[in-house]
C-alpha cells in the first residue's frame, strides 16, 4: 500500500482533473482538500518525518528525477539532459559495479529501431565495434524440418538488429552520463520516500539530503518503489521457467544468423556476437530442470545444450560463467499519475522469447522524452497528468501487443500435443512462404511498426 499522503494527493488530484473546467465549485472544494493534506512525513517509507518543502529552500532542484540507473533510466536521462532538462539520476548500485563482467552476463538484442535511438543520443559510436549484426533469423520447432527464415535483405540494407553484450552497453551509458553536465548522478543512493504536492515531488534519501523534482520517473525494475508508492497495481504471474544465460564458442561461423529453437520446456536462442565463432545463449527450461543443469560442470552443460540445439554450428562449449533468472510476466495498470511516470520494467515485463524486453523499454524512453520535451517547449507543466497521459496512451498498445504475442508464443510452443504441434509447424511453413506477412513480422521485430517517436525514425528529439 502507498503512504497515505501520496495516495490521497494522487486520488484527489485525479478527481480535480475529472471535474473539468465546467465545475469551478467542485474544483475549488477539491483544491481546498489538497491544501489541507499533510504530505509531510506521511510519504516517508522509513517512518522518519520529512521536512516541509517551505522549510527546505536549499533542496537540490531538478526538472526530472529518474529512479533506476540501468539501461532504461540512464538512456532516458541522456535523452532529457541533452534536450536541456535538469536531471537527477539515482541508483542503488555504483557505476563501477554495474560495468563489471560479473554483474550482468546477458547480451541485448538491439532492434534496428533501438539502434537508431542509441545513435541519435550519441551512444552507438561507442558500441558499434562491439556489436554483432543480425543478418538473418531462423525460427524452428524442435526437430521439425519446417522453419521460418527472416533475411534482412527482404526489408532493406540494414541488419535486422545487433547483439551487444550488456557490459559494453553499461560502460557506454556510464561514460555518456558522466559527460553530460545536465545530469547529476546519485549512486550508490537509496530513495526511501516520495512526498508529492501540487508543484512537484520531494525525494527522501537514506544518505540524508533530499531532492526536489517537477516529475519522478520510475525506471527501477519490476519491484518498482515508484509504482508501489503511487498505489499502481500490477498484473503478474510466473511461468515456472528459468532462463539460463551464458556465452558459447562454436567451431563453425554463425554468419550473423540468430537461432530461436522452440522446445517443449521453452525456447533455446543462440544470438551472434561480434566474434563469428561466439554466441550469446538464452536457454529456457522448467525450473527444476534448470536447477539440475546449473549443477553440471561445463563439459556436461555444453553436451546438454548441444543435444538440444544440434550440429549446425559444430561443437559447442560454454565460455565463462552462467547466470539464471526466473521468468514471469507483469504489467502495471497505469504508466502515469500526477508527477509520476513509469518506464521499462517498472511498467511491464515480458517473456524473453523474442528478445524484445529492453527494446520495449527503450521505446518507452523515446516516447516519454518526446512528450516531455514537446511539453517543455510549449511551456506546459511536464508533471501534469494531461501531459503524462499522452505518453501512456502512446505506449500501452505496443506493450499490450507484445505481451499477447510473447505470452501466446510461449504457451503455444510449450504444448507438445500432436495436433497442436502439427498446426504450428504448418503455420511456420506458411508464414515463411507469404512474403508480405513475413515482412510485416520482420518490421515488428525491428521495432519499426506503429506510430514511431522521432528518435526511432532517426530524427533529432
Amino acid at each position: 500500500m502507498p503512504p497515505a499522503g501520496v495516495a490521497d494527493f494522487w486520488r484527489i488530484s485525479e478527481r480535480w482533473r475529472a471535474a473539468g473546467q465546467g465545475c469551478p465549485n467542485r474544483r475549488q472544494k477539491l483544491a481546498q482538500k489538497l491544501g489541507k493534506l499533510n504530505l509531510t512525513g506521511l510519504a516517508r517509507l522509513d517512518g522518519r518525518p520529512a521536512r516541509r518543502h517551505g522549510a527546505a529552500m536549499s533542496l537540490a532542484r531538478f526538472d526530472v528525477a529518474i529512479i533506476g540507473g540501468g539501461p532504461v533510466g540512464a538512456l532516458l536521462a541522456l535523452a532529457l539532459g541533452k534536450a536541456g532538462l535538469r536531471i537527477a539520476l539515482i541508483d542503488r548500485t555504483a557505476p563501477p559495479v554495474m560495468q563489471s563482467a560479473a554483474y550482468d552476463g546477458r547480451a541485448t538484442a538491439v532492434a534496428l529501431g533501438s539502434q537508431r535511438i542509441l545513435k541519435g543520443l550519441g551512444l552507438w559510436q561507442r558500441l558499434a565495434e562491439a556489436a554483432g549484426p543480425i543478418l538473418d533469423i531462423r525460427v524452428s520447432d524442435g526437430r521439425s524440418r519446417l522453419f521460418l527464415h527472416y533475411d534482412h535483405r527482404s526489408v532493406g540494407d540494414d541488419p535486422l538488429g545487433y547483439i551487444v553484450e550488456n557490459r559494453h552497453l553499461r560502460a557506454a551509458l556510464a561514460t555518456e552520463v558522466a559527460a553530460e553536465p545536465a545530469i547529476a548522478l546519485f549512486a550508490p543512493a537509496t530513495v526511501t520516500g516520495l512526498a508529492a504536492d501540487a508543484t512537484g515531488v520531494t525525494l527522501a534519501r537514506a544518505e540524508g539530503a533530499e531532492l526536489r523534482a517537477t516529475l519522478v520517473v520510475g525506471a527501477d525494475g519490476r519491484g518498482s518503489l515508484v509504482r508501489r508508492s503511487a498505489g499502481i497495481a500490477a498484473t503478474e504471474w510466473q511461468y515456472g521457467q528459468t532462463a539460463l544465460v551464458c556465452s558459447v564458442r562454436h567451431d563453425a561461423p554463425h554468419h550473423g544468423i540468430a537461432h530461436e529453437r522452440f522446445l517443449t520446456p521453452g525456447p533455446l536462442a543462440l544470438l551472434p556476437l561480434r566474434d563469428p565463432h561466439r554466441c550469446s545463449v538464452v536457454w529456457t527450461e522448467r525450473d527444476a530442470t534448470a536447477a539440475a543443469l546449473l549443477a553440471l560442470d561445463d563439459a556436461a552443460f555444453s553436451a546438454e545444450m548441444q543435444a538440444r540445439f544440434g550440429e549446425s554450428l559444430g561443437r559447442i562449449r560454454i565460455e565463462g560463467r552462467r547466470w539464471s533468472w526466473k521468468l514471469g510476466l507483469h504489467h502495471a495498470s497505469r504508466y502515469a499519475a500526477p508527477r509520476l511516470a513509469l518506464a521499462g520494467d517498472a511498467a511491464h515485463g515480458i517473456h524473453p522469447i523474442a528478445g524484445q524486453g529492453l527494446n520495449l523499454g527503450w521505446r518507452d524512453v523515446a516516447a516519454l522524452a518526446e512528450v516531455l520535451v514537446d511539453a517543455r517547449r510549449l511551456g506546459l507543466d511536464i508533471g501534469a497528468l494531461a501531459v503524462l497521459e499522452r505518453y501512456e496512451a502512446w505506449r500501452r498498445p505496443d506493450t499490450l501487443s507484445l505481451i499477447l504475442a510473447t505470452d501466446g508464443l510461449n504457451r503455444l510452443f510449450s504444448n507438445d500435443v500432436a495436433p497442436v504441434r502439427v498446426a504450428r509447424d504448418v503455420g511456420l511453413g506458411l508464414v515463411n512462404r507469404i512474403a508480405p506477412l513475413k515482412r510485416r513480422f520482420m518490421r515488428q521485430a525491428m521495432g519499426l511498426a506503429g506510430p514511431l517517436p522521432r528518435l526511432v525514425r532517426g530524427e533529432v528529439l
